[in-house]
């Protein structure tokens, strides 16, 4: 008579793959980065995965005084921090499970490439296109272009324009 024992360890394994899904999304100041966070959450409640957020802050320049370019730098981490707060409470509401936070310096596609390099928990990167008509946006456009051999992840682009009755069907 056969055991259970190997359909039960498939299932816990399958179960932990599903826990250790993380959907990493980017954190700009653009509009459609909203219908990305939202497909993102909708696919890691439904699949058990944990959704990330990167910001990206753009490093201070050179100034003559140390003191201001700090002054700069520490306003920008703490606007991350605060912009971060807000879209983790999304996050926990759609999901039930609080989001990592990643706060990075630097340029945007070497910054999120570095990580996607770096954090092995990171399973889809998660971006929406420009819902105006005036194309994908610059990182879609280099990470399917020139560096598209960089992305070692299965990339989702959603259509910036989806509501939320579409994001509900395709999730």
């Amino acid at each position: 008579m056969p055991s259970d024992a190997g359909t039960t360890e498939g299932a816990t394994a399958r179960a932990d793959a599903a826990r250790d899904r993380v959907f990493l999304v980017v954190v700009d100041d653009s509009p459609e980065r909203a219908v990305a966070l939202k497909y993102a959450c909708l696919r890691a409640r439904k699949s058990g995965g944990r959704v990330a957020l990167l910001r990206v802050i753009e490093p201070a320049g050179q100034t003559e005084w140390a003191g201001v370019g700090a002054m700069l730098q520490e306003e920008g981490r703490e606007e991350a921090e605060r912009l971060l707060s807000g879209l983790a409470a999304q996050v926990n509401e759609i999901t039930g499970g609080l989001p990592i936070l990643l706060i990075r310096e630097g340029d945007p596609r070497d910054e999120l490439l570095a990580l996607i390099a770096e954090d092995p928990r990171i399973s889809i990167l998660v971006l929406a296109a420009a819902a105006s008509g005036s194309g994908p946006g610059p990182l879609i456009v280099a990470l399917t272009g020139r560096y598209a051999g960089r992305v070692t992840v299965p990339m989702t682009i959603v259509p910036g324009a989806m509501d939320d009755d579409a994001l509900d069907r395709v999730t």
